[in-house]
């Protein structure tokens, strides 16, 4: 104590210099140079000369050359907001080499240093064209992104491989495209083209619709008519792949027989189905105009009746053609691939394609009635249990894709992800419900579909709308607070999922000990083991969690994702034993005891759970023919 007051008193005593205040810089001034697009024509034709014939390496090597009006300062973009992908998502870290030339002349190029897209140049005095030599290189593993080209197959998008001047609409820019392909492949777009052995030459159109019409090209190719306008193109990794029964490909048809009879024109002047079936480049869903790229693992056709989750692809990338390419988000719409999209209404765009998507698939028998409403009940219970919703709602999923741009996340059930399209489909199942009983059954959300997607035909232009037009096209079919309703959806928290719409349509979401089999092909296929909704988590083959369910039993008990299960109550893991050990404990009182590894550390865990395996499904409310039954049966 004497020591302390002494240090004290001696502490006092020393004078310490005032301290000095902290440095305080400014921001230095930011000028933007880039020059907004302007809706006027660009005073000349650009030209892409495309090698795609290195499939060893991955590389795509692009000749452009680009008309120049006048000399001096000029800036080069390339592609960063993509139509589809709704957020910043363009390629460049692919770009391996750029030269810009003028009179056989190296130019230098600066990039900008805010929109990193951009290239500003110098053109000097009597240059009447610049001369790009750009290389684009695939991915060569999972990791490194998306591959696009591989030995046998590859996916071109113009976007990747070419530059275009800032200061138009991309629509204002004429361009011509031709494109090298390897010997004795075949390549298909919705941008019509002709072939002189490998070499092919595309008609001569605009950026924008350039950038709207990729190309799938390969070794193993078959193509089967849909309708006079609409042809499915199938290439695959082997010639096996491609054989489709007649059964088969008489759905596809009727797939389109029920879109177009749904919508009652189309959007275009010529469809391509655009369809990969292969392990050499990824998989893909991305809507087009006149195209739409899909992609799935090979198996589609050969092995049908196990590949039931992949049959949805196509009714939803198509039923884009309408809604989202044609009709398309006021706030969504660009003039250019540099100006920031807004996402605000993709719960329309991706929302009810996707409520469209799974009813063209029971319609046209590509999907059977039952196997839809499994799938359903699986979309439900989700979002049922989606913790998240207690903090975030509808709307701001929306900005998902430019906040993650669908990187994993750890903890979805409290974070969500994109939920628009999920639960967007229950909103506009709700809308066919209301639509169905305030008309007294003589309207229906189809009536919908046709009034505000079905306008002139063969226009692949884009009609924008606002959140108002919605609500006063619903209120053209059947007068009803459809704004109070939708804003309330949109921006709601703390509420259950909206899974009333399905009520009112004659079902609603169960749950039972034994999983549906379009549950199990689900696990089966990304081999996992789903217990989502009883003990609380999924894993995958090595008995890893790959989630876990924010607040129920295994988050409780102190599991994450990463965790590894090596023991279910001191024998060695198996899923088998797991779910026999959930069955067990429904009747017991003891918890489950599971052996983790957590990191370095091993320990065991008890998990108070009793509840035994629950798995989600649709029971049907009542007798006879209600308003589901009859959304899904064929027109």
């Amino acid at each position: 104590m004497i020591r302390s007051v002494a240090l004290v008193s001696l502490l006092a005593s020393v004078a310490f210099p005032a301290l000095a205040e902290n440095s305080k810089p400014q921001p230095v001034p930011w000028v933007n140079t880039i020059p907004d697009a302007r809706d006027i024509p660009y005073p000349g034709t650009i030209t892409l000369d495309i090698d795609a014939t290195d499939t060893k390496r991955g590389i795509f090597t692009t000749k452009e050359t680009i008309p120049v009006a006048e000399a001096g300062e000029m800036v080069l973009l390339f592609p960063k907001w993509l139509p589809g992908n709704h957020s910043p998502t363009g390629q460049l870290d692919k770009v391996v080499s750029l030269h810009i030339r003028a009179g056989g002349k190296d130019l230098a190029w600066t990039r900008d240093p805010v929109d990193v897209f951009a290239y500003h140049i110098n053109v000097p005095k009597g240059v009447k064209a610049l001369d790009i030599d750009l290389q684009f290189a695939s991915a060569t593993a999972s990791d490194q992104g998306g591959i696009v080209m591989g030995p046998d197959i590859l996916r071109l998008q113009w976007n990747s491989m070419s530059l275009y001047p800032a200061g138009y609409f991309t629509r204002q820019i004429p361009v011509r495209a031709t494109v090298k392909y390897p010997e004795g492949w075949h390549a298909s777009s919705g941008l019509p083209s002709k072939a002189v052995g490998s070499l092919y030459t595309y008609d001569k159109t605009n950026y924008e619709v350039l950038v709207d019409s990729p190309v799938l090209a390969g070794r193993y190719y078959r193509q089967w008519p849909l309708s006079p306008r609409v042809n499915l193109n199938v290439y695959a990794d082997n010639a096996a792949e491609l054989a489709a029964t007649p059964e088969q490909i008489d759905a596809h048809k009727r797939l389109v027989e029920q879109a177009v009879g749904l919508f009652g024109t189309q959007h275009y002047d010529n469809y391509e189905f655009l369809f990969s079936l292969s392990d050499e480049i990824g998989g893909q869903g991305l809507e087009h105009h006149r195209s739409s790229e899909d992609g799935v693992k090979p198996g589609y056709f050969i092995d049908w009746k196990n590949n039931i989750g992949a049959r949805n692809l196509l009714p939803h990338e198509y039923t884009h053609s309408w809604d989202g390419k044609f009709r398309r988000g006021a706030d969504l719409w660009t003039p250019d691939f540099r100006t920031p999209m807004r996402d605000s209404l993709l719960w329309v765009y991706e929302g009810q394609t996707q409520f469209w998507g799974y009813v063209l698939q029971a319609r046209s028998g590509l999907v059977s009635k039952q196997d839809t409403l499994d799938q359903y009940a699986a979309i439900m219970a989700q979002l049922d249990n989606r913790p998240a919703r207690n903090w975030r709602d509808l709307l701001d999923t929306t900005n998902d894709p430019t906040i993650s741009q669908r990187r994993p996340k750890g903890w979805l059930s409290n974070q969500r992800s994109e939920d628009y399209y999920n639960e967007g489909l229950l909103v506009w199942m709700e809308v066919d419900s209301i639509l169905r009983k305030q008309s007294g059954g003589t309207k229906s959300i189809d009536d919908f579909a046709a009034k505000f997607f079905g306008l002139t035909d063969g226009d692949y232009g884009e009609v924008t709308y606002s959140f108002d037009d919605v609500v006063s096209t619903l209120n053209s079919i059947q007068p009803y607070d459809w704004g109070g309703l939708l804003t309330k959806r949109l921006t709601e928290v703390g509420a259950p999922a909206p899974l009333g719409g399905f009520a009112a349509n004659g079902y609603k979401l169960v749950y039972t000990e034994e999983p549906a089999p379009t549950f199990k092909q689900g696990e089966t296929t990304r081999k996992s083991t789903d217990l989502t909704y009883s003990i609380g988590f999924a894993l995958n083959k090595d008995a890893a969690l790959t989630s876990v369910q924010w607040d129920g039993p295994a988050f409780k008990a102190g599991l994450k994702p990463s965790d590894t299960i090596l023991a279910v109550n001191g024998a060695a893991y198996t899923d088998t034993l797991l779910k026999a050990a959930i069955t067990a404990a429904k009747t017991g009182k003891d918890p489950i005891v599971l052996l983790v590894k957590s990191g370095n550390r091993i320990e065991p865990v008890s998990i108070e759970y009793h509840g035994g395996l629950r798995y989600p499904h649709l029971e049907k409310i009542g007798t006879g023919e209600g308003g589901l039954d009859k959304l899904l049966t064929p027109k």
